[in-house]
This record gives C-alpha cells, sequence and structure tokens, in this order.
C-alpha cells in the first residue's frame, strides 16, 4: 500500500513538473513573441520617422496637412467645372486629393507627395475607397507634368513657391491655371485674391489666375 501511494506521489510530482515547464515555456515563448512585435514595432516607427526626415531635409518642408478650414477654403476657390486636371503638390497624407475625387468622380485628380509613408496611407485610401480618377506619384513635384492642368493647390514653403513660379515659366505655354495656395506666396505675382482665415494665425489663402506670358 505504502509503495503504492510513493509511485502515485511520484507519478502526480512528475505531472506537476511538466505543467510547470510547460506553463514557464508558453510563458516564455509569450514574451520572446512580445519581444519580436515591439522591435518590429521599433523599427516601423523608426523607418517612418527617417523617411520624413528624409523628405523634409530634401524638401525643406514636412508632410503636413493643411486644416479643416483651410482645406475647405481652398475648396471653396476651386472651379469645378475647370477642364484639365487638378493636382496638389505636395499632396501629404491625401486629405485634400481624396475629398475632391470623392465629390468629383469625373475630375482627374493627381497628387504628387515625396515622402512615402504618408504617400502610402493616401494610396491605401485611394484603393480602399475605389477611386479611379485618383492617381498619386510618389515623387518632386518639380517633375510634374503640367501638360492636362487646369487647376494647382498646394500647401509648401517660400522656397518650394520659388521653384513652382520657375516651373510654371517654363512648363506653361499655352494652358491658364487657377492656383490656390495655402499660406504661401507666389513671388513675384500678384493674386487675383487673399482669403484671410478666421484663425489664430489669420492664415492667408493665395488665389492666383495664371497665364503664360
Amino acid at each position: 500500500m505504502a509503495r503504492y501511494v510513493m509511485v502515485s506521489l511520484v507519478l502526480l510530482c512528475k505531472s506537476e513538473i511538466a505543467q510547470v515547464k510547460s506553463s514557464i515555456f508558453n510563458r516564455y515563448q509569450v514574451l520572446v513573441s512580445m519581444d519580436f512585435i515591439a522591435i518590429g514595432l521599433f523599427f516601423l516607427v523608426l523607418l517612418i520617422a527617417l523617411s520624413i526626415v528624409w523628405s523634409t531635409l530634401k524638401t525643406g518642408i514636412s508632410p503636413m496637412m493643411s486644416s479643416s478650414k483651410a482645406r475647405q477654403a481652398m475648396l471653396n476657390a476651386i472651379s469645378m467645372d475647370e477642364k484639365g486636371a487638378l493636382i496638389d503638390l505636395g499632396s501629404g497624407w491625401g486629405t485634400l486629393v481624396i475629398a475632391v475625387a470623392k465629390k468629383h468622380p469625373n475630375k482627374q485628380v493627381i497628387g504628387y507627395e515625396l515622402s512615402w509613408f504618408p504617400w502610402l496611407i493616401s494610396m491605401l485610401f485611394k484603393y480602399s475607397l475605389g477611386l479611379d480618377n485618383l492617381t498619386l506619384y510618389r515623387k518632386d513635384f518639380k517633375n510634374a507634368d503640367f501638360s492636362t492642368v487646369s487647376t494647382l493647390v498646394c500647401y509648401l514653403f517660400p522656397g518650394g513657391m520659388v521653384a513652382l513660379e520657375e516651373k510654371l515659366k517654363h512648363d506653361v505655354v499655352n494652358n491658364k491655371i487657377t492656383i490656390v495656395s495655402n499660406t504661401f506666396a507666389l513671388p513675384s505675382y500678384k493674386p487675383t485674391n487673399v482669403i484671410k482665415l478666421k484663425d489664430f494665425y489669420q492664415t492667408p489663402i493665395y488665389v492666383y489666375h495664371w497665364q503664360p506670358k
């Protein structure tokens, strides 16, 4: 009888030890998995940050979204009756071009964005919403094709506006273009209208009707 009890106790101990080992192993696996997830997230965030820093150093401005007030004022300044494409120079996260493409499915809408992560996010929204009239390019707006454009919208920076004016002088030969710029003006071209937003900074929205000279 005593021998039977001893055998039972040994078997019970072995079972308990096996369960403890299994529990420890499972916890170890969970911890390892969590470590891999944390490391993966860290490198993803690092990659995103580096891409934004790189594009900021290259272009002189980080990919910033226009405020909702600025975006609405820009949309109000645009005539969708004009033939030709609407191009957003520095389309960022895609908020403006997506809004236009959704509201005007027959309008050709094009966005140029150099930073790959905002561009990727806007591409995901484009395909998830089925916006066939929206084209998004991941490249510098200085390489944009203005041959079909009727409307330009932008939120750039002073150096970018200088580059844009030079590109307009060089590339736009025949077509007239409506230009709507958030905050920054063309250096030597007088705007048709300046809209002052009722916000803390009284942000100006510059409207131009560009004609080749």
